[in-house]
C-alpha cells in the first residue's frame, strides 16, 4: 500500500493490497476452472472448507447472457503466499501489525501468525428437496428477526490492542486508500482480522469513509462477503456499512453471498439490518435469487457429471438451495423474472434440468402457482424447456412436475411452438407427446364443465 510516510515509520509499499490478495487466490483457482460470471466476474472466490468445483462445472442458458457460460465457481483454502507470510511477520511488534506473539492459544486458533484466517464454515443439514420454508430456514438457525451468533465473541483484550494500534499510527495510513482503492479496513477484512477489522471501521466511521470502495467498487462489507468472513459482515453492519452497496458489476452483498452459496454470511446479512434490498438487480437484471438459483445449477451439473459421488459437492448442494431458501422466507419473489430474457427462477431451474430446485420450487404453496408455472420468458414457458431437455435424465420427471402444477401444454411460443413441438424424436418424444396431448385434452374437457355449470 503507498500511504504517505511519517519520518519514524518504515516504508509499507511492499504491504500486499486486496487486489493482490484476493487476486493471487483467483490466479491458482482458475488455472482449471474457468472464470465466474461477468457479473461477478472480479469477484474472488470465498474462502471455505466446503468444495473444488470441476471444470466442467458451467452454466449455459441461451436467451438470457452468455455470461451464463461463465457461472463456474471454485472453493478452495486461501492460504498467503511465502513473500506475504514473511512480510507480515517481519511487521512484528511494528505500528502496523497487530501484537500476534502475545495473542492467546484461543485467538490462535482462528488467526494464523501471520494473519491468515482459518476459513469460516457453515454447514447445512437441511434436505435438498425439502418443501417446507419455515422448517428449512429453522434448520439453518435463529429466524430473521433473531440477533446471531457467528463462531466466538470478539475478544475485548484484542480489540483494545487494535484500537492502540490505530490510535498510534499515522492518521494518512489509517484512513486513506492507495493506488488501488484499498483502506487499512480493506486489508483487515480480506485476511480475516475481525478485532483489528473492527477497530479500523471505528476509525474510518468516524470520518465517514465505513464504506470507501477500492478500485472494483467494493467496500469493506463486499470484501468480507467474498471472503466468507461471516463475523466481520456482521460486525461492519452493525457499525452502519452500507447494506445495499454495489461493486462495479452491480453486485451487492446479498448477490455475492447468493453467488458463492454462502448461508452464514447470507444469514448475517438478512439478520443484521431491515433494510436489505431482496430485489436488487445486478448490472446482469439478475436478483440475488436468479445468482442463487443459477449457482445451485452450476453445482448440480458438476455433481451430475462427476464419475464418483463427490461429498464436498454435495455439501456445496445443499448450501446453494439452502441460500434459495433464505432468501425466498426472508421475502424474495418467485415471480421476479431476469431483465434480459425476462427468466424465473423455475426458467432458470428447468432450462437447465436442475431437479432438485425444480421440485423445491413447485413444492411451495402459492395461490397463483399455476401463473407462476405458465409464466413466458421470451415466448417460452417452463414446459417448452423442459421439453427441450432431449439428453437429460429428469426430463420426464420435470415435466410430469409441472404438468401437475397446472402446466398448460396448449401455450404456443413466439414460433407458434407448443411444447409437444419442440420434443425429441423416437420413442420417448412420442411417448412424451402422448402424455402432454392427454393432458392438454383433459385440460379443455374441464374447461368446457365448468363452462356448462356457469
Amino acid at each position: 500500500m503507498h500511504f504517505d510516510k511519517s519520518p519514524k515509520e518504515k516504508p509499507c509499499c511492499t504491504l500486499p493490497t486486496v487486489k493482490k490478495l484476493l487476486e493471487q487466490k483467483r490466479k491458482r483457482e482458475t488455472s482449471s476452472v474457468p472464470p465466474s460470471c461477468s457479473a461477478a466476474s472480479t469477484s474472488p472466490a470465498p474462502q471455505t472448507a466446503a468444495t473444488q468445483l470441476s471444470p466442467s462445472e458451467t452454466f449455459t442458458c441461451t436467451g438470457a447472457s452468455s455470461s451464463y457460460s461463465d457461472m463456474a465457481v471454485s472453493f478452495e483454502q486461501w492460504t498467503a503466499p511465502e513473500s506475504t507470510l514473511s512480510y507480515y511477520s517481519s511487521l512484528q511488534g511494528s505500528s502496523f501489525a497487530p501484537p500476534y506473539s502475545q495473542m492467546t492459544p484461543e485467538y490462535s486458533t482462528q488467526v494464523m501468525p501471520c494473519g491468515d484466517t482459518m476459513p469460516q464454515t457453515f454447514e447445512c443439514p437441511m434436505a435438498a428437496t425439502d418443501p417446507t420454508l419455515p422448517s428449512s430456514w429453522s434448520l439453518l438457525g435463529p429466524s430473521p428477526t433473531t440477533q446471531p451468533s457467528f463462531g466466538s465473541s470478539m475478544d475485548t483484550t484484542k480489540l483494545e490492542e487494535a484500537r492502540m494500534l490505530l490510535n498510534g499510527m499515522d492518521y494518512n495510513r489509517a484512513t486513506r486508500q492507495d493506488e488501488d482503492g484499498d483502506t487499512i479496513l480493506h486489508i483487515y477484512t480480506a485476511k480475516g482480522l475481525r478485532e483489528c477489522a473492527y477497530a479500523a471501521a471505528e476509525r474510518l466511521r468516524a470520518v465517514d469513509s465505513l464504506d470507501a470502495k477500492e478500485h472494483k467498487g467494493k467496500t469493506a462489507l463486499l470484501v468480507a462477503v467474498t471472503a466468507n468472513q461471516a463475523e466481520i459482515v456482521q460486525d461492519l453492519l452493525l457499525l452502519g456499512a452500507e447494506i445495499n452497496a454495489c461493486d462495479v458489476h452491480g453486485q451487492t452483498a446479498l448477490h455475492l453471498a447468493a453467488h458463492y452459496g454462502l448461508p452464514g454470511v447470507l444469514q448475517a446479512i438478512l439478520s443484521s439490518r431491515p433494510d436489505v434490498n431482496l430485489e436488487a438487480r445486478n448490472f446482469e437484471g439478475m436478483t440475488p435469487l436468479h445468482c442463487a438459483a443459477i449457482s445451485h445449477s452450476v453445482t448440480m451439473k458438476a455433481l451430475t457429471s462427476s464419475v464418483l459421488a463427490d461429498v464436498n459437492l454435495q455439501n456445496k448442494a445443499a448450501e446453494k438451495l439452502s441460500c434459495v431458501q433464505m432468501l425466498l422466507s426472508s421475502g424474495a419473489s418467485l415471480l421476479s423474472q431476469e431483465i434480459k430474457s425476462n427468466k424465473t427462477v423455475l426458467h432458470l431451474a428447468v432450462k437447465e434440468g436442475d431437479i432438485d430446485l425444480v421440485r423445491y420450487l413447485l413444492r411451495i404453496p402459492l395461490q397463483n402457482m399455476k401463473d407462476f408455472v405458465n409464466l413466458k420468458a421470451h415466448g417460452h414457458t417452463a414446459l417448452h424447456m423442459a421439453a427441450g431437455l432431449h439428453a437429460n435424465p429428469h426430463q420426464v420427471e420435470i415435466l410430469q412436475l409441472l404438468l401437475s402444477r397446472g402446466a398448460d401444454p396448449s401455450i404456443r411460443n413466439l414460433e407458434h411452438d407448443q411444447p409437444a413441438h419442440l420434443l425429441q424424436s423416437g420413442l420417448q418424444g412420442e411417448q412424451l407427446k402422448l402424455m402432454l396431448k392427454k393432458r392438454s385434452a383433459s385440460s379443455r374437457r374441464r374447461i368446457v364443465s365448468l363452462q356448462d355449470q356457469e
